[in-house]
């Protein structure tokens, strides 16, 4: 009897995991180019770079909602833009340290796991932006902050809902060493379309100003099949010529304008 209970229970949580696989490799992501820049943060006052920011962007249904991952001294991978968190340099801090300090709305300061189990939770519309930030101790931890990463990741299931992009190129040659499906955005700007193309970058996300100063390289990029994403556009100007361009996706702190725009 015992054995026919343990093997029930153990067909019952095959079958969870197998739905959980199912329901994340048939993602049908939200039809709008916005991405929320460490989520929906602005119009509600919450913390940038916090869960409530994420779950607002998921609520919103933008298609994207970003955020920026660093580690601690302790190798504990967090979320947070600055490299000083209440200021305490996260690098040289370990996060027990840190999380003895909450953000303004009263939350900790996120572990990429609870971040990443959060963006998972009753969302099927919204990409998870991963920004990997190079370390200012040596390009090495920066690798090892990929590594790490693209492991976790992979752990909760997530490769599917998640994009990784970062200033630094070495950084996303090495999420695509780790995993060669992986789809990665370059930010810094200096990289032409071909030039991404060649090295398996998947797009160019720069700031818009890369793209008036260079208006060629979104025809190159189109030619290349690469993803063209803009960031950070909080303008309706500027917006609109984005819009107009053909671009896949662009980065702001104003989604509610931007998926307003979109709707007419």
């Amino acid at each position: 009897m015992k054995a026919f209970i343990f093997a029930s229970c153990g067909l019952l949580l095959l079958t969870a995991c197998s739905v959980t696989q199912k329901s994340k490799t048939n993602v049908k992501f939200a039809k709008n180019p916005v991405v929320a820049h460490r989520g929906a943060f602005k119009k509600n006052g919450f913390p940038e770079n916090s869960i409530a920011s994420l779950r607002e962007a998921i609520r919103l249904k933008c298609t994207g909602s970003e955020f920026d991952v660093r580690m601690t001294a302790d190798d504990s991978l967090i979320i947070n833009h600055d490299p000083h968190f209440n200021k305490l340099e996260i690098e040289k801090t370990t996060y027990g340290e840190l999380s003895q300090y909450r953000l303004s709305n009263g939350e900790k300061l996120p572990t990429l796991r609870e971040y990443l189990l959060a963006g998972l939770e009753a969302n099927d519309l919204t990409r998870l932006v991963l920004e990997i930030k190079p370390s200012g101790i040596s390009k090495e931890r920066g690798k090892q902050i990929a590594e790490r990463s693209v492991a976790l990741v992979k752990e909760l299931n997530a490769t599917s809902m998640t994009v990784y992009i970062s200033f630094d190129y070495d950084i996303l040659k090495k999420v695509i060493e780790v995993d060669s499906a992986a789809s990665t955005q370059y930010l810094n700007g200096e990289k032409s379309p071909e030039q991404l193309k060649t090295d398996g970058i998947a797009g160019a996300d720069y700031h818009f100003s890369v793209f008036k100063k260079n208006p060629d390289w979104i025809g190159q990029a189109k030619k290349y099949k690469l993803i063209l994403n803009a960031w950070t556009v909080n303008d309706a100007e500027t917006m609109d010529w984005l819009l107009k361009s053909g671009f896949d996706f662009i980065t702001t702190n104003e989604p509610e304008l931007l998926l307003e725009k979109t709707r007419k």
